[in-house]
């Protein structure tokens, strides 16, 4: 008996709850393929799109060319977005001063409350989906557990209805109903390897994300630079452009 044969005699002998545990597996596995596949590909570009940006911002003659810059072809990655929204609550708090609770305080205070909740906001979208993968991960060896157990507990009460307990009477039954544990595991294992490769990969990029937040924001506040492993050191300085008055009150 080849397992083509296996499965589809035991969704032809089984229950509805068979039937349904056998298609719940389906969909979660179906639904962590998409996202093992989205999330990777997300992944790939981002990552691509926030080299090139990075290339782009320690090669910039000043703030001004890294505005247009965004300006014009709009925030693509994490580093964008964190630049544009960093450079616009610099400006607002400048040109505006303090109008409600939210721009409270110096502007080191707002710019880390701007940074803070765009690097939140980043965050959880590139954590979206990966509960899925968890979550898949972690059940579905025990669905199909559950479809094994109930198909060998269908199968021994037919063995026994039919007066019949010899091994080839067993064994078939038995091997089908087992084969919901497989199934199980193959749908668990891509998910908890998917899970894991785009933790690892989001863990990177979040840590390079916060130290370019600390070089921005210490550059934004003092107009000097911190060397960090973000930006190589042959790259030329950028030139701090200060809309209006000295926004450090220096």
């Amino acid at each position: 008996m080849n397992e083509a044969t296996g499965i589809s005699h035991f969704i032809t002998q089984s229950d509805l709850v068979g039937k349904g545990l056998f298609v719940m597996l389906l969909l979660m596995s179906v639904v962590s393929w998409y996202y093992i596949i989205t999330k990777s590909i997300t992944q790939v570009l981002t990552r691509k799109r926030s080299q090139r940006f990075m290339d782009f911002f320690w090669n910039a003659t000043s703030l001004e060319a890294v505005h247009h810059e965004i300006s014009t072809h709009g925030a693509a990655d994490p580093f964008s977005h964190l630049a544009s929204h960093a450079l616009f609550a610099r400006d607002h708090h400048a040109r505006v001063g303090v109008a409600k609770l939210e721009e409270a305080g110096t502007v080191a205070d707002f710019l880390t409350r701007t940074m803070r909740k765009v690097i939140d906001e980043e965050t959880t979208h590139l954590e979206s989906g990966l509960t899925v993968l968890a979550s898949v991960g972690a059940t579905a060896p025990f669905v199909g557990l559950f479809g094994t157990v109930w198909g060998v507990y269908h199968a021994l009460i037919a063995i026994g209805t039919s007066g019949m307990a010899s091994l080839d009477k067993i064994a078939g039954p038995v091997g089908e109903a087992l084969i919901m544990t497989g199934l199980g595991l193959a749908v668990a294992i891509p998910a908890v390897l998917g899970y894991n490769a785009l933790v690892r990969s989001n863990r990177v990029l979040l840590g390079r994300l916060d130290a370019f937040a600390y070089d921005l924001f210490a550059f934004l506040t003092t107009g000097q630079q911190i060397m960090t492993t973000n930006r190589p050191a042959s790259v030329t300085p950028l030139k701090p452009v200060r809309p209006g008055n000295d926004v450090t009150g220096n």
